[in-house]
């Protein structure tokens, strides 16, 4: 009983030395540490650190960059963009004209991109893919400068994008010749043509009576009435 009456004691002179004690009560801890994570994700997500004030603003990618991650991407929905394999490294210097078949062929482009990557890796990043480009222009334009060449280079791959291959034309044979000339066409496929290949639609399909009055297969059908409408010749006098 002692005890507590003592510590009593020594709350009431604490109290009355720090007045705002008792108007201001304690938070749980758990407030305080909500408090203190929102603060920091606010902090981060404004890009921003306790010393000043950041900014979120994106950065603006160039010609070069661009057509880099569209090729990066190309054929592959799980690439980000940020690395590019040896396939689409082939592509974009097929597509895009670097590859010429006498200065750089598709050997040069394989050995580059082996020479330029990380040993551990299957991919080059957007600055080995530089270095890369540089090693080529080197040989492709030899008669330039080693900054005008990389520049050449650059202006071949500047925004372009992948190309897609079309669809595969057919290949004309005598086969399907023969098959879409009406000319040749024999029994009651060629009686649903006309002389120039034009369709005779529902006459072509289907027998139709014939109501004039001439027998079937008369050649000289609509000959009389011609003759009766003759004009005559007066005989001269």
């Amino acid at each position: 009983m002692g005890d507590q009456k003592d510590h009593s004691e020594d709350f009431k002179v604490q109290t009355a030395k720090h007045p705002n004690m008792t108007s201001a009560p304690l938070r749980p801890h758990n407030e305080q540490s909500k408090d203190r994570a929102s603060k920091r994700l606010s902090t981060d997500s404004n890009g921003t650190s306790d010393g000043g004030a950041g900014s979120s603003t994106p950065v603006e990618l160039t010609a070069l960059e661009e057509s880099f991650r569209r090729f990066a991407i190309h054929g592959d929905t799980r690439a980000t963009g940020k690395e590019m394999h040896g396939k689409n490294w082939s592509k974009i210097c097929k597509d895009c004209g670097v590859i010429d078949g006498k200065n750089i062929t598709l050997t040069d482009v394989d050995i580059v991109f082996s020479k330029v990557k990380k040993k551990s890796s299957r991919n080059i990043t957007y600055d080995e893919f530089k270095v890369a480009l540089t090693e080529l222009a080197r040989k492709k334009y030899k008669e330039k400068s080693a900054e005008e060449a990389e520049a050449e280079v650059f202006k071949l791959i500047e925004g372009k994008s992948p190309i897609i291959a079309g669809v595969t034309r057919a290949v004309a044979s005598p086969t399907v010749s023969r098959l879409t000339d009406t000319s040749k066409f024999t029994g009651s496929h060629k009686e649903r043509f006309d002389p120039s290949g034009r369709g005779k639609g529902k006459a072509g399909r289907e027998d139709i009576v014939d109501k004039s009055g001439y027998v079937s297969g008369y050649k000289h059908k609509g000959s009389y009435e011609k003759k009766v409408n003759k004009p005559t010749v007066g005989k001269p006098m």
